[in-house]
C-alpha cells in the first residue's frame, strides 16, 4: 500500500509540473543561520522550508509556504500533494464557500495520511530492531547490536520531522486562508473608507493561544503546564503535519500522556471567505522563522506594521516581485545579524534564526490571462525611507509612486491604493501606522485619508528614460513632518531635504 501512495505521489508531481506558476507572485528565502562570538554566521542544517505558488484553471490560484522541522521531508511533500489535491480538477467556480472549505480540509486530511502511509515500512522496521535489541535478548552480538543501531539511527531520520503550513487559496476572486501551526498570513489593503489596512489573518496555533489551551484541556492535557513548557516535542505548534512520535506516541510524551485522543492534530483553521473585489494592495505570507527573527531583533509589538512596510518600500523601488520579496529577506536577515553584533538589549534573542520564506502576492486586478495591468512599471521618487530601531513604535516614510491607471501604487507602510489620474503636489506621504487587535485578526489603519493622490487637472506625471518621475513635486510640506517626527535623527545626521 506505501508503495501505491508513493506512486501516486510521484505521478501527481508529474502532473502539477505541468500547472503553470504564477506570474503575480514573488517568493524570497533565506537559510538558517548561527553565529559565532564574532559575529559571523554558519548554516546548521539544511534549508527545510517549503512554498507553491499556482495558477489553476477557472480563475483559480494557490500559494503556500510550508515550515518544515527536523528535515525538509514533510514540507516538500505537503506542498507537492496539497497541489495535486487542489488544483487538479478539484476545484471549480460553482463551488459555494461551504464547498471550498470542505475541499480545504480533506485536502489537510490526505496530506497527512498520505504522508504516513509512505514512511508505514521504515516505521514497521523501526519497530523490528526495536524488539530485537530488548535487554534480554542474548543472541545479539556487539557486532549485530552495533549495526542495529546504525540502522535504527537511519529510520529514526527517515521518519521523524514535520511542518506547519499557511495555503492561500483565490477562487471567483474569493481569499481563503488554511492554516496549521505557526506560520502567518497578512492582508494588506486599502478599504472602501480610504483607510488603509493591515490584516493578520487568523492566529498562530501556539502553547499561548487561549483557544488551542482550551481545546488540549477539554482532551484533558494540563494547559497550565504546556503553557508553562511552551513548546511541545520541541515545537510551539499544538497543529502540525507529520511527527509520527505526537501522532502515535503522544502517550509517552509527559506533557500529552494525559490525553484522552490524539491532541496534536493537522486539521487546518480556514478564514474565508473574504471577497477581493475592487482591492488593492498585496498578500503575505510568512513562515515562522521570518517572523521569529523580526521579533527577536524588534520585539513582536509591531512585527507585522514592519514587514508590511519593507514590503511597501520596496514595491516603490523594484519592479521585480522576486526581487522584492529577496530584499525584505535580506533586510529582515541584516536586522536580525545587526541587532546581535551590538550587543543590545535584544541581542541575546538574536544568536540564530531558522530558514525563511516570505510569499507576496500583489492584488491590484490583472488584464488578459493573469498577467500584470499594462503600464504597470512602479516609479520611485528619492525620497528617504526611515526604518526606526525602536520596538515600541515603527514609523517609516515611504515613496510615491505614478503608476498608470489599473495600476498598483505603493506610498504607504500600510497598504496599496487604486487612484485614476495624477497627485496632488503638495499632499504628503508620510503615515505612522496604529494597531488595534482582535482575537483572530489585527488591523492596522494608516493616520492620513487612505489616498494617496489626488486629481491633479491636467497636468500628467510621466517618468523619464531612467523610470523617475521629474522633480516637479514640492516637498516642503513633506520634509516639515517628517523632521517634526525625527528630529534627533535629522540633527545627527546632519539634516534632510532640500539643500
Amino acid at each position: 500500500m506505501a508503495a501505491q501512495r508513493r506512486n501516486l505521489i510521484q505521478s501527481h508531481q508529474s502532473w502539477t509540473d505541468d500547472l503553470p506558476l504564477c506570474q503575480l507572485c514573488g517568493v524570497g528565502t533565506a537559510t538558517n543561520c548561527e553565529y559565532g562570538p564574532d559575529g559571523k554566521g554558519t548554516q546548521s542544517h539544511p534549508n527545510e522550508d517549503g512554498h507553491l505558488r499556482f495558477r489553476g484553471e477557472d480563475g483559480c490560484f494557490l500559494y503556500g509556504v510550508f515550515n518544515g522541522y527536523d528535515g525538509s521531508r514533510v514540507a516538500s511533500f505537503a506542498a507537492q500533494c496539497l497541489t495535486a489535491e487542489l488544483l487538479l480538477g478539484q476545484l471549480n467556480s460553482s463551488h459555494t464557500d461551504s464547498d471550498v472549505r470542505r475541499i480545504l480540509t480533506q485536502a489537510f486530511d490526505v496530506v497527512e495520511k498520505s504522508y504516513f502511509e509512505t514512511i508505514d515500512d521504515a516505521l514497521a522496521e523501526k519497530a523490528h530492531l526495536s524488539n530485537y535489541l530488548l535487554p534480554h535478548n542474548e543472541n545479539v552480538t556487539f557486532h549485530q547490536n552495533q549495526k542495529v543501531q546504525e540502522r535504527l539511527k537511519e529510520l529514526e531520520q527517515e521518519v521523524s520531522g514535520g511542518a506547519m503550513a499557511v495555503v492561500a487559496l483565490i477562487l471567483n476572486n474569493k481569499l481563503y486562508i488554511a492554516s496549521v501551526g505557526t506560520n502567518r498570513a497578512l492582508l494588506c489593503k486599502s478599504s472602501s473608507d480610504g483607510q488603509n489596512q493591515v490584516l493578520q489573518i487568523g492566529r498562530p496555533h501556539s502553547t499561548d493561544n487561549e483557544e488551542e489551551l482550551q481545546r488540549l484541556a477539554a482532551l484533558g492535557v494540563d494547559s497550565a503546564r504546556v503553557r508553562q513548557a511552551g513548546q511541545i516535542a520541541g515545537q510551539t505548534s499544538t497543529r502540525r503535519l507529520g511527527d509520527y512520535r505526537v501522532k502515535f506516541s503522544y502517550g509517552e510524551i509527559d506533557l500529552l500522556s494525559a490525553a484522552k485522543s490524539r491532541p496534536v492534530v493537522a486539521e487546518p483553521e480556514i478564514h474565508g471567505s473574504q471577497s477581493l473585489d475592487n482591492v488593492t494592495g498585496f498578500l503575505l505570507l510568512l513562515s515562522e522563522g521570518l517572523i521569529n527573527a523580526l521579533e527577536s531583533a524588534h520585539g513582536p509589538e509591531q512585527a507585522n506594521q514592519e514587514i508590511v512596510a519593507m514590503v511597501a518600500a520596496e514595491l516603490a523601488l523594484q519592479s521585480s516581485l522576486e526581487a522584492v520579496a529577496q530584499s525584505v529577506v535580506e533586510r529582515v536577515k541584516r536586522l536580525h545579524h545587526d541587532v546581535y553584533v551590538s550587543g543590545r538589549q535584544r541581542a541575546p534573542f538574536c544568536s540564530r534564526h531558522e530558514d525563511m520564506t516570505l510569499l507576496i502576492r500583489t492584488l491590484d486586478p490583472p488584464q488578459g490571462d493573469g498577467a500584470p495591468a499594462q503600464g504597470g512599471r512602479i516609479y520611485p521618487v528619492s525620497v528617504p525611507y526611515s526604518n526606526s530601531q525602536s520596538t515600541s513604535k515603527t514609523s517609516v516614510t515611504l515613496s510615491l509612486v505614478m503608476p498608470s491607471q489599473n495600476t498598483l501604487t505603493n506610498g504607504t507602510n500600510t497598504a496599496s491604493t487604486l487612484e485614476e489620474g495624477t497627485p496632488t503636489p503638495r499632499q504628503s506621504p508620510t503615515a505612522t501606522l496604529q494597531s488595534t487587535n482582535t482575537q483572530t485578526q489585527s488591523s492596522s489603519s494608516s493616520s492620513g485619508d487612505g489616498r494617496l493622490f489626488r486629481q491633479r487637472g491636467s497636468q500628467a506625471a510621466k517618468p523619464d528614460e531612467t523610470g523617475r518621475v521629474p522633480p516637479y513635486v514640492d516637498f516642503t510640506q513633506f520634509y516639515r513632518l517628517w523632521g517634526g517626527d525625527h528630529s534627533e535623527a535629522q540633527s545627527a545626521h546632519g539634516g534632510l531635504g532640500p539643500q
